[in-house]
């Protein structure tokens, strides 16, 4: 709760889940000059300040991770992308390296968490051009871009298995998207 102050009108917002607000302090009889203050989510919602994250609006993180879950398994039963490929780095990394795939599905949910707004902080093994680029994540597996849309497609259908609304499936293949320069650049190169 904001005590000793009066909220003169929202500013902005951020995604993680705090909100800034314009206030206008009052000491005893003698009125400060405007101040700026950092809300959070208990204020943010009781004044009505933003629009949940797309993050919240998922479910959080358990949903976030029961998607990815369904999606990882998919990926390696499907036929395009997975242990059956014909790219033989995708077939060899799903037929030689599972013993990894709960890391994989571990790294996979806190990059989803935090695209879509949450507080939890990806760091990659392989740190591409930004922060959350997948550029050298993906090099190695030389994925074409039939194949990126194939797993955009296998995540749309984890989406779907997962009930998630149109909107909020929308959003979350379009942040995908955004990423696909980045997992094709490997292909790029050597085909």
């Amino acid at each position: 709760p904001i005590s000793g102050a009066a909220i003169g009108g929202v500013v902005g917002a951020v995604t993680s889940g705090l909100a800034v607000a314009q206030v206008d302090k009052v000491d005893g009889d003698s009125k400060n000059d405007d101040s700026v203050i950092v809300l959070g989510e208990d204020e943010r919602n009781r004044i009505g300040t933003s629009e949940k994250s797309l993050y919240e609006r998922l479910g959080g993180v358990f949903s976030i991770a029961a998607v990815i879950d369904h999606f990882s398994d998919a990926v390696v039963l499907n036929p395009i992308v997975g242990k059956n490929s014909q790219n033989p780095a995708l077939r060899s990394w799903h037929t030689q390296n599972l013993c990894r795939l709960p890391g994989l599905k571990f790294m996979r949910t806190l990059w989803v968490c935090e695209i879509t707004g949450g507080s939890f902080k990806f760091l990659p093994t392989k740190p591409g051009k930004t922060h959350l680029g997948l550029e050298e994540a993906h090099r190695d597996f030389n994925i074409s871009s039939k194949e990126f849309d194939e797993v955009a497609a296998e995540l749309g259908r984890s989406l779907d298995f997962a009930k998630v609304p149109a909107h909020e499936k929308e959003e979350v293949l379009a942040a995908f998207a955004a990423h696909k320069n980045e997992v094709t650049a490997g292909s790029m190169k050597s085909r």
